[in-house]
């Protein structure tokens, strides 16, 4: 594979203008796409294979009209303390909005009357009118939006207090500034990294390039494959992170190779075919990951992941192709002022006679002394060679510490009760909870499938059931076979006390009767996430452990990053838990409602973070395997890792935290929380796991690091990632061109 790489990346070089003037044709190509696809709307959720699943394909196929995927509003109503929304004043400001609506947009489809449909509390103080529109929230007009928000004006004018839930409000999440300032730190830290702004904005203007061909081909595909409006966001992420890990790692090393002597030419290809191979193998770990997610059997999240993994792919093929291309472009501008300040000093002080001859060597020697200084890296890989113990135990406990709030982790998904209470949302939830009761936020649907009597004799048994506010009478459908009963909890959508009730009805009754509705389906979603947990785990770590196999030609190393993985999830899942459901520091993360962890965080964090990881283990470790294969002694080839690779890593690091901060600053939760999961895990992996755990246990280990059964070793293909054969031929095809009287005279004997 180097070999091939050492190639790709030559032509490359060499035919650079073509290169790039393919990669943006593609970029066009995606941004015209993209800007005459239709608006991407909500993906469809459905769980295959669950109780809430084939509840709702059974009302499509019997209720057609209850089955609709319209927008839905409830606009909420509540009198002033003492009030009652049955006097003649509050009726008539209701009666006047309900008109507002039902002329506000001919993409209404129905609005209902409160005092007809029995939409008043108990006590009269609250009353709620429902509105279904005839698309969905992301087809809707800004006009229709603004006919909605201004519904009951002069209802609020008169005293009353209006509030709107519903996801008719819905829009795409919006993110703010985050990224923009993600982009700016990242941009920070490669100036400081390489001290040269060329070297700096290469891998920020191919990650841009690739981030915006894969989200604008999503963007362009969305409506045809039903891609929601998140699976843009979490390719963004993603696609932005290991965009500039992967360019940063080649630059770096085409920086490494220059300070060698090696011609520029050469030295893109050296890079690519050696830092490129790590590439190769660290993108395909990430695709894994997250492909992986088709393992759970819930279609928007596989198709989340696929979209994700094709931008993944779009980075590494950048990084191959179009950074040796640009590097071509940026001539001696790559390397770093100093290194060029020190050769331009080199050549005045040899003078005019010897400057063309020695002008070039002064620059690969200042790059080389520059490089050959002890680093952070070296002396920090050193103190951990003193005392593995000491670094191995202090890390393992202190992420042992921060995984200790996983004990009480609780899953759920959000609704209107999880958004910040400055939204009309959350306060129209509010008022309902406080005038019907905790659970009409969250009915219940029943659907029986049998006659009338049937679906009478099953509504009189869920009354007697513990846990039950309401059983409205059985709606039947034209044919009489099938009938809907809505249940309306004691309790909170989101409490374990309406989950035992779900199981009850369902314990209760045969396979004729099925529960479904948001709450149903957000019940069956966490509980498919936690069964798929364990497989996914197994599958994807299984596929690592075998790709690292083949990778470091050892069978402790891969085991070693397997364990270091589980370890910085945990702890970060555990971060997460005590922000976002324990509320600690919440504040300071703009988390101004605690609540359940979303139900899809701990196998999302697996699949996108084990990707993550494996990144950083193959970068650091293949400069250890190459040195240790090389000659070097463990500890020397640990060192050697650590000042070639440490402060490359680090930097990957800080820039990955940064993007993915970034989005911590969105308005949507479930955006905020993962942003969030994403930056601490890799903190954690990178600056415990990887910069401690990992050379505490490889100094340990010593020689035994890199055993190898020798019937494995037969078996294993041999993929040269640290580029041994590549250097091999090389170094004979450099001795060929010296002296070929040579060659030939040794090659006859």
């Amino acid at each position: 594979m180097a070999t091939f790489l050492y190639r790709l990346g030559r032509t490359a070089f060499r035919r650079r203008r073509l290169v790039a003037l393919l990669w943006v044709a593609l970029l066009v190509l995606a941004g015209v796409g993209a800007a005459t696809a239709p608006v991407a709307t909500s993906a469809s959720f459905s769980i295959p294979g669950t109780e809430a699943q084939k509840a709702f394909d059974l009302l499509e196929e019997r209720f057609p009209a209850a089955s609709a995927d319209g927008a839905t509003a409830r606009v909420v109503f509540k009198a002033p303390d003492g009030g009652k929304m049955t006097e003649p004043g509050h009726k008539a400001e209701v009666n006047k909005a309900v008109e507002e609506l039902k002329s506000g947009s001919d993409q209404i489809a129905s609005v209902t009357d409160p005092y007809a449909a029995k939409a008043v509390s108990q006590d009269g103080s609250t009353a709620y009118v429902s509105v279904t529109y005839k698309v969905n929230s992301m087809e809707l007009t800004d006009d229709t939006r603004e006919a909605l928000k201004e519904t009951g004006t002069e209802a609020r004018d008169a005293g009353l207090t209006v509030e709107i839930g519903g996801d008719a409000l819905q829009t795409v999440p919006e993110s703010g500034v985050g990224e923009i300032i993600g982009v700016m730190v990242a941009a920070v830290v490669l100036v400081i990294t390489f001290g040269s702004l060329v070297a700096a904005g290469l891998p920020l203007l191919t990650a841009i390039i690739g981030v915006g061909i894969g989200v604008s081909t999503i963007t362009a595909l969305a409506s045809v494959l039903d891609l929601g409006s998140t699976t843009s966001t979490l390719a963004m992420m993603i696609g932005l992170a290991v965009g500039i890990d992967y360019a940063l790692f080649i630059v770096s090393r085409y920086r490494a190779e220059l300070a060698e002597g090696r011609e520029r030419e050469d030295a893109a290809g050296r890079a690519v075919g050696t830092a490129g191979s790590a590439v190769v193998f660290a993108g395909l770990t990430v695709v894994i990951a997250l492909v992986g997610l088709a393992v759970v059997n819930i279609p928007m999240l596989t198709k989340m992941g696929v979209a994700a993994g094709g931008t993944v792919v779009i980075a590494v093929l950048i990084a191959l192709t179009l950074i040796p291309a640009l590097l071509g472009f940026a001539g001696k501008r790559v390397v770093g002022r100093k290194a060029r300040k020190a050769a331009e000093s080199a050549k005045s002080a040899e003078g005019a006679e010897g400057a063309e001859a020695a002008g070039k060597p002064s620059l690969e020697k200042a790059s080389r002394q520059e490089a050959g200084k002890p680093n952070m890296g070296t002396r920090w890989s050193r103190f951990v060679l003193r005392r593995p113990v000491a670094v191995l135990l202090l890390a393992v406990v202190g992420l042992g510490a921060a995984a200790v709030p996983v004990s009480s982790l609780q899953m759920g998904l959000p609704d209107d009760g999880s958004q910040p209470t400055s939204t009309t949302q959350r306060r129209a939830y509010d008022l309902l909870s406080e005038g019907f009761g905790p659970g009409f936020n969250g009915p219940l649907l029943v659907v029986v499938d049998g006659d009338r009597a049937a679906a009478d004799r099953t509504a009189e048994e869920i009354r007697k059931l513990d846990g039950v506010a309401a059983v409205t009478p059985p709606t039947p459908n034209e044919a009489g076979d099938t009938a809907m009963i809505t249940v309306v909890p004691k309790d909170r959508p989101s409490s374990a006390e309406t989950e035992e009730l779900v199981h009850t009805i369902r314990d209760a009754n045969g396979d004729d009767v099925l529960v479904t509705g948001a709450t149903a389906m957000n019940i069956d979603f966490s509980q498919r996430m936690n069964d798929a947990l364990v497989p996914y785990l197994a599958l994807v770590v299984g596929l690592a452990f075998l790709l690292l196999t083949v990778v470091f030609r050892s069978v402790l190393v891969p085991l070693k990053a397997a364990f270091g993985f589980l370890l910085s999830v945990v702890a970060a899942l555990g971060a997460v838990v005590a922000v976002f459901q324990w509320g600690w520091l919440g504040s300071l993360f703009g988390v101004e409602q605690t609540g359940p962890i979303m139900s899809m965080m701990p196998i999302f964090m697996v699949g996108v973070v084990f990707g993550l990881a494996m990144d950083y283990e193959v970068f650091l470790v293949t400069r250890m395997r190459e040195a240790y294969v090389h000659g070097q002694r463990p500890g020397e080839a640990i060192v050697t890792g650590f000042k070639h690779g440490a402060r490359v890593v680090t930097a990957a690091a800080v820039i990955m935290i940064a993007v993915f901060a970034g989005f911590i600053g969105s308005s949507e939760q479930m955006v905020k929380m993962i942003g969030f999961g994403l930056a601490i895990a890799v903190f954690f992996d990178a600056f415990v796991v990887r910069m401690a755990i990992v050379p505490a246990v490889l100094a340990l280990l010593g020689h035994k690091a890199w055993w190898l059964p020798r019937w494995l070793d037969r078996a294993l293909p041999n993929v040269d990632v640290e580029g041994e054969k590549l250097h091999r031929e090389l170094a004979d095809s450099g001795r060929q061109q010296d002296d070929p009287d040579e060659e030939r005279e040794l090659a006859r004997v």
